[in-house]
């Protein structure tokens, strides 16, 4: 079972990938984002850090992806197309140029040919208000007063992501949009887990 978890900022990615990870027993693949150096500098100035920490996470990710890329079982917090949205969205923005863009999905084109397919991919679901409100909850210094950026960034996730799956040919039985409640709630985690269950089950089938 690989499977990768997709969502905008504050859906609760990292949440779900780790309840997955310990429920199963699978190793669980953290996006390296938290840690890497660009982060911060990209909040404070993303005019002219949107290329370069694009590709920093990519590459960091990449390179996580490149040394699982064997494992039969491993929980994904992130992938490689969760990185072409944000490059997507920053492009919309104007923070990064058409040709900064293109020479990104140049790299990925080329990349996730050598990467496995995941199983299947698992997009979270939330209201924009309940992500403002987890992120607020989280407190990240990094992301106060980003309400402009987040705000462009939750009207149009989806959207981008499903054109991206389109653009890549993305088999749409590898595809599970699913709508979260309160993970903490174990009638809740048991009730995701059983969706995610049967979506892999249906996407495992010939």
């Amino acid at each position: 079972m690989r499977i990768g978890i997709l969502g905008p900022i504050g859906s609760g990615k990292s949440t779900l990938a780790k309840m997955l990870s310990e429920y199963y027993h699978f190793p669980l693949l953290e996006e390296p984002v938290e840690n890497n150096p660009y982060l911060p500098y990209f909040y404070e100035d993303k005019e002219t850090f949107a290329l370069l920490s694009q590709n920093a996470f990519y590459s960091a990710l990449f390179l996580l992806m490149w040394k699982t890329k064997d494992l039969p079982n491993v929980i994904c917090d992130s992938t490689l197309y969760s990185n072409l949205v944000f490059a997507e969205m920053l492009r919309l923005e104007g923070f990064m140029t058409a040709m900064e863009v293109a020479l990104t999905y140049a790299i990925a084109d080329a990349h996730l040919k050598r990467l496995p397919d995941l199983d299947l991919q698992v997009i979270l679901v939330r209201p924009k208000e309940e992500l403002f409100g987890y992120v607020r909850k989280r407190g990240r210094t990094i992301e106060k007063g980003q309400e402009d950026y987040l705000n462009f960034h939750y009207d149009h996730y989806y959207e981008v992501l499903k054109r991206i799956y389109k653009n890549y040919k993305v088999p749409a039985k590898n595809v599970l949009f699913l709508e979260l409640k309160e993970l903490n709630d174990p009638q809740e985690f048991e009730r995701v887990r059983k969706v995610i269950e049967e979506a892999h089950r249906q996407a495992m089938l010939p």
